[in-house]
């Protein structure tokens, strides 16, 4: 039976269309007063959510700023600045109800490691549940200007000697990421370990939150550091550093953040949490058009949200990299995505790259069932509900919950239904 409005628009037209802009566009015709107008709505009219400065957390900057959320019958949702992934982690646990937070712009693997009770105080599980991704691609490793003579740029190994010779006279070489267990902490010591540096032996990892990585940088607290834009280009616009890669060069089209919520918020507010969804589906359909950039650049850094200059986000926004060293690249296709390749969907072979990493440096046990525990966590289906119900062209909703096998820079190769291949084919590792 074909659904229609006042409008007269039908799931069919809808489904017609191709591009993100006018599927936005018939959206708004087909909900001219909310999606859920004619029904009896969300349960709540609020969700608070957490975000750190990161470029990649534009959807619910966008659903926020472009008053998508109120259409979706969300009038009151609060987007809240935290001041690190370790904040984020203990609103999380708090939750909503007791002055922390309902969801979060998250690392992808936080919700399995809170989940299971692997960073929370005294180790109590806290359930968590991933509802989409955010986005593809963007983030960077960065150097500090000291190396700029080795050359590194993808082969880290460039690094050896100069990391050897600051060791033996007495220097520490300490290479920060934003939180352990994290994507940034797998990143960078993927692109280490490729290059046979050691990230348990041959260096020393500490944590800093994403805002304050440059200026730790300039006052020499660190030697590399991964993190999200756009504090790789910020670092390469102040002249502090510069980017030996990003990590769309170490995996091309790679998951990275999440929508994360508490999965008690989940089972107590169903029609909230797909709302929800939608409203950031559209907000990603927004951010990913190339007409939206500058827009989204100037947004991003107002002062409530980032306070940057806007050209510390709209470079690598758009697929241009200016390394630091000399190299720029344009029109790499390494730009941020927010929706097109399937940006959006959380598939569930790619949250068993992620437990499988920290398998491999021993943030989870070898024996750990990962197919169980991304059944439990990641909640595809709310995805594939409210895609249905916004009218996402069938194109755009990924038949599986597998994307296939991966294969990385290195020529590694991580097939979903075999990880234990996977880790015996690595040389460094922590696991046994």
């Amino acid at each position: 039976m074909t659904k229609t409005t006042g409008m007269n628009i039908t799931r069919r037209q809808i489904l017609k269309v191709s591009s993100a802009a006018a599927l936005i566009g018939a959206v708004r015709m087909a909900f001219p007063s909310g999606a859920f107008a004619a029904s009896a709505g969300p349960e709540v009219a609020s969700v608070k959510l957490g975000y750190i400065a990161l470029t990649d957390a534009a959807p619910l900057i966008v659903a926020k700023e472009k008053g998508i959320f109120e259409k979706y019958g969300l009038p009151d949702v609060e987007v809240l600045k935290q001041a690190s992934w370790g904040a984020t982690r203990d609103n999380l646990v708090l939750g909503g109800e007791a002055n922390g937070i309902d969801g979060a712009h998250i690392l992808t693997p936080m919700p399995y490691l809170i989940s299971t009770g692997k960073v929370t105080q005294n180790n109590v599980p806290v359930p968590m549940s991933i509802i989409a991704r955010l986005n593809l691609d963007s983030q960077g490793v960065s150097v500090a200007k000291e190396y700029a003579e080795t050359g590194v740029q993808l082969d880290a190994s460039k690094l050896k000697d100069a990391f050897a010779a600051k060791k033996a006279a007495g220097g520490e070489i300490k290479v920060a990421m934003t939180f352990p267990g994290g994507t940034h902490d797998l990143w960078i010591r993927y692109w280490l370990a490729a290059g046979g540096i050691d990230p348990d032996k041959d260096v020393s990892t500490i944590v800093v939150p994403p805002p304050q990585m440059v200026a730790n940088m300039k006052v020499g607290n660190m030697d590399a550091f991964c993190v999200g834009e756009p504090w790789n280009e910020q670092l390469v616009n102040q002249g502090i550093g510069f980017t030996a890669c990003t990590t769309g060069e170490l995996w091309k089209g790679h998951p990275e953040k999440a929508l994360g919520l508490r999965s008690d918020w989940i089972e107590k507010n169903p029609a909230a949490t797909k709302a929800l969804m939608m409203a950031v589906m559209e907000a990603q359909m927004w951010a990913d058009s190339m007409d939206n950039k500058e827009e989204l650049s100037t947004i991003l850094g107002k002062r409530q949200w980032f306070n940057v200059p806007p050209k510390d986000v709209a470079g690598r926004l758009k697929g241009t990299i200016n390394y630091g060293n000399g190299r720029v690249a344009e029109n790499t296709g390494l730009e941020m995505k927010f929706w097109k390749d399937h940006a959006s969907y959380p598939f569930k072979s790619h949250d068993a790259w992620f437990l499988t990493e920290n398998i491999r440096w021993g943030k989870f046990a070898p024996d750990t069932d990962i197919k169980a525990l991304v059944d439990k966590v990641n909640r595809e289906d709310i995805w594939r509900e409210a895609a249905k119900e916004l009218g996402v062209a069938a194109a755009d909703i990924p038949a599986s919950t597998s994307r296939g096998p991966e294969t990385f820079f290195d020529g590694k190769v991580f097939d979903p239904e075999n990880p234990k291949a996977y880790l015996d084919s690595l040389t460094i590792k922590a696991s046994a």
